[in-house]
């Protein structure tokens, strides 16, 4: 591979598909055919893109050499020597300054949040992902920071229910990745991530099923809300079904298809969740149209 494919797989673009929380705004605030907020929420996203490519190279650097016991994480390009450490930090640097330019083109606000993202995935690296619990809600935080940065960043004002089912739907995923690595991982788990030895399948399993209930319990309040009818223009409780198939699909692949580890990846091997994601953004489309 060559140096720069290298640094492409570094910056993970594959992942770049979480950023699209930025986007809500734009759909749920019915603001897109304002081309002025449309543009500052496009910066947002790629400045998150440029963001969360910075924090996974310091994250590569950082944990190099437990990546190369890892199965899976062997491969990167710190771990595998491709990139050297040096290199990776000034490539994460200089994506950090391009994603703070692009944020505060968007709105200043947009600057500060991405500020926020980067000091608690900073602060993540160094300590907090050693520490159960916190560990999973950090990157529930990240995920907030997005749908604020594509809301409150650019002028909209965030739904409560958006941000409290987002919370849960990335505190299930993040625990149901938990509970992916300690099984896959089994006895040697605790040495590829520390954190891992602070869990058992039990409290993961308990975890999992009360943000999956809370999620979809939420969902549901939110699109029998008459305030989201007034909203909307329409009940969005047609949507309900494809948000309830993915968490039950999630579900059953975490516990009987080994699934769980990567909620990327999930989209692409299972085509009942693919059809479940298509299927809300589709139903959500036609309803707010």
């Amino acid at each position: 591979m060559s140096a720069a494919g290298a640094f492409l797989e570094l910056a993970r673009p594959h992942h770049w598909v979480k950023n699209a929380f930025v986007l809500t705004g734009l759909l749920f605030g019915h603001v897109a055919g304002d081309p002025a907020r449309v543009a500052a929420a496009l910066a947002a996203a790629a400045a998150f893109c440029l963001m969360s490519s910075a924090v996974y190279a310091l994250n590569d650097v950082l944990d190099r050499e437990s990546d190369r016991t890892h199965p899976d994480k062997a491969i990167r390009p710190v771990a595998r020597g491709a990139i050297g450490p040096a290199a990776a930090l000034a490539f994460s640097a200089l994506l950090a300054l391009a994603g703070f330019g692009v944020g505060a083109w968007a709105h200043p606000r947009v600057a500060a949040i991405l500020a926020t993202y980067a000091a608690i995935n900073v602060a993540y690296s160094v300590g907090l992902k050693r520490v159960p619990v916190v560990d999973v809600a950090v990157i529930a935080a990240g995920f907030l920071l997005r749908i604020l940065a594509g809301t409150a960043g650019i002028g909209i004002e965030p739904s409560r229910w958006l941000l409290a089912c987002a919370l849960l739907l990335t505190l299930f995923l993040g625990f149901a990745k938990r509970r992916a690595e300690l099984v896959r991982l089994a006895d040697g788990a605790d040495r590829h991530r520390t954190v891992l030895g602070e869990y058992s399948l039990q409290f993961l399993d308990a975890a999992v099923l009360f943000c999956a209930g809370g999620l979809l319990a939420a969902y549901a309040m939110y699109t029998i809300d008459p305030g989201t009818a007034r909203l909307h223009g329409s009940s969005l409780l047609p949507t309900l079904p494809f948000v309830a198939l993915g968490t039950f699909r999630t579900l059953y692949r975490l516990h009987f298809r080994g699934g769980g580890g990567d909620p990327t990846l999930e989209l692409v091997r299972d085509p009942w969740t693919l059809l479940a994601a298509v299927g809300w953004v589709a139903a959500v489309g036609w309803l707010l149209a």
